[in-house]
């Protein structure tokens, strides 16, 4: 749902400005210094981008999931290190608050996450909770007023510079699954909590992502997010339901990027006396590629509307997560190819988005986990309506 079409056009071109004049020449830079300039992260918060889907009473933009949507394809054609410094913000490390929070904690904490005073990070992930999340070994003991956290978390988008980290752990061992764990809201600078240097990962240089350890992190009771013990699961994936409509929408603006790209070089570069974009397999390449963009793209937009219209969308968030995500993946090995040599040259455009997208797959639940999603949202429904009949 776009609210008011005339101010939203305006705040695109905003975007579409920054991210073309400003982000865009640094992106060699960026890739190579593994760090994005700090001036750069003093635009995004003038621009207000690190509050975009925060509510407007908080000092966020309040955008719908459609006008975020819109906003991500726009941001997400240069690199992907870019929107990461502000999406965690805008997206997984505040939307638990957005959702959960209770009055007194979003009070505390979203207008500085707004404003970009603080980064945010989302704890969930462990070394053996990745795609099993509810395995969750870290651990809250009751103290008291408070609780002792313990635990080690990895994986963790922006952990190394990150502010206010939102923790997941077990506060009932004798629960099984998903019951039992709670969501906390703990300060870089608790005793006990500690971050990693950031990993030397294969692409999205620029982006931080590390390790977080807590031991033995005593935190009050009014630290769970809500308020309530045992509903931390239930509220990280309401927080993930809508990240991925966000991530889904970031995996297609690299795509349309890359078409972009690939169609330059397929007027530029000339083989056997003419232009390679005169060949049919080059072509053919190229006309795939853009045609995943524009399924996708519709794909994402109309599940963001009916999120939007108060629909369910479990089942549809996953599919978009999956199908822009492979898609994405499909359209960089295409870009590879057409750029031939040099695509698997360091510093080229196709080189450096092949390696950045790569992860699309693996984060906020992997193809696998989404296919499996899927089928058994499918086969519940059939079930539904065989027993309605």
């Amino acid at each position: 749902m776009i609210r008011d079409r005339e101010s939203f056009s305006a705040l695109l071109a905003t975007v579409r400005r920054f991210a073309q004049e400003e982000c865009l020449p640094l992106e060699g830079q960026v890739d190579a210094g593994d760090e994005i300039p700090e001036p750069v992260v003093e635009r995004m918060r003038a621009l207000g981008l690190f509050g975009h889907s925060i509510p407007e009473a908080f000092g966020g933009a309040g955008l719908t999931t459609e006008e975020l949507t819109l906003v991500n394809l726009e941001v997400s054609q240069v690199a992907t290190a870019f929107r990461a410094r502000f999406g965690g913000n805008t997206g997984i490390a505040s939307e638990s608050l957005v959702v959960d929070g209770t009055p007194e904690q979003q009070r505390r904490y979203l207008p500085r996450l707004a404003s970009g005073e603080l980064t945010g990070c989302f704890a969930l992930t462990e070394p053996e909770a990745g795609s099993d999340a509810t395995a969750q070994k870290t651990v809250a003991v009751r103290d008291g007023d408070s609780f002792v956290i313990s635990g080690h978390k990895c994986f963790i988008t922006n952990a190394p510079i990150a502010d206010l980290f939102t923790v997941f752990a077990r506060t009932d061992p004798q629960a099984k699954g998903a019951a039992g764990i709670s969501a906390f809201l703990v300060e870089r600078g608790a005793p006990g909590l500690s971050t990693s240097q950031p990993y030397r990962k294969m692409g999205q240089h620029g982006s931080p992502v590390g390790e977080v350890v807590l031991e033995r992190v005593s935190v009050p009771a009014s630290a769970i997010v809500g308020g309530v013990e045992g509903q931390g699961f239930r509220t990280a994936m309401k927080t993930l339901n809508k990240q991925r409509i966000n991530l889904a929408a970031l995996c297609i603006g690299p795509a349309i990027r890359l078409v972009a790209e690939m169609a330059r070089q397929a007027q530029a570069r000339r083989q056997f006396g003419q232009p390679i974009g005169e060949f049919q397999l080059v072509q053919q390449m190229i006309a795939e590629s853009n045609t995943e963009v524009h399924a996708a793209r519709a794909l994402v937009l109309e599940t963001a509307r009916k999120r939007d219209d108060g629909i369910d969308v479990t089942m549809e968030a996953s599919m978009c997560k999956l199908f822009a995500s492979e898609m994405c993946g499909r359209v960089a090995d295409r870009a590879v190819q057409v750029f031939g040599g040099s695509g698997f040259i360091a510093g080229n455009v196709a080189e450096r988005f092949y390696r950045d997208v790569r992860l699309f797959r693996l984060y906020e639940g992997t193809s696998q986990i989404h296919l499996v999603n899927i089928a058994r949202r499918t086969l519940a429904l059939a079930a539904k309506d065989a027993a309605a009949a």
